[in-house]
C-alpha cells in the first residue's frame, strides 16, 4: 500500500455543531492527513464551491476533493444541494459521500440517483465515528486516485 503523505481537502456539509465537533475530533484521533472545513447549510456548500462571498478566497477555502454531506439541512437540504452539485459541470466530478442519520431505503436510493458516491448513517459511539473515518481516509487519501484540479476546483 501506498504510504506517501496526501492531504485531501475534505469539505463537510453539517448544521450541527456537535456533529461538527465530533467529526472534527474523530478526524484527529484517525490520523487521516486532511484539511477540514465545514459549512452549515446547502446554500452555504455552493457558495463555498463556486468560491461565492465570504468563500471567494481558495487559498482560505480550497475546493474540496471530497464531500461529505449531511442530507438533513436548514435552508437548502442535501438532497437539493446533491441535485444541484450534479447537473453542474464545474462540480459534477466531485465525489460526495452522504453521512446522515438516515437508515432509510428512499434516502438511501435518491442519494445514489442523485449521484452520491457513497452512503453512510452516522453511527451512535465516537469509537464507530472514528472507525468510519478511518476507512474514509483509507479509501479516499490512499487508494483512490481523485480527479485533478485547478484552484478554481477546474478538472
Amino acid at each position: 500500500m501506498n504510504h506517501d503523505l496526501k492531504i485531501v481537502v475534505i469539505l463537510m456539509a453539517e448544521d450541527d455543531a456537535d456533529d461538527r465537533l465530533l467529526v472534527k475530533e474523530a478526524f484527529a484521533e484517525s490520523h487521516v492527513a486532511n484539511s477540514l472545513h465545514f459549512v452549515g447549510d446547502g446554500i452555504e456548500l455552493l457558495d463555498y464551491l463556486h468560491g461565492r462571498g465570504e468563500y471567494s478566497n481558495r487559498d482560505t477555502f480550497p475546493f474540496p476533493d471530497l464531500l461529505l454531506l449531511d442530507l438533513n439541512m436548514p435552508r437548502k437540504d442535501g438532497r437539493e444541494a446533491l441535485k444541484e452539485i450534479k447537473v453542474d459541470p464545474r462540480l459534477k466530478k466531485l465525489p460526495a459521500v452522504v453521512l446522515t442519520t438516515s437508515k432509510a431505503d428512499e434516502d438511501i436510493l435518491r442519494s445514489y440517483d442523485l449521484g452520491a458516491a457513497g452512503f453512510i448513517t452516522k453511527p451512535v459511539t465516537f469509537e464507530s465515528l472514528v472507525e468510519i473515518i478511518k476507512g474514509l481516509g483509507e479509501y479516499w487519501v490512499q487508494i483512490v486516485k481523485l480527479p485533478s484540479k485547478d484552484k478554481k476546483g477546474n478538472t
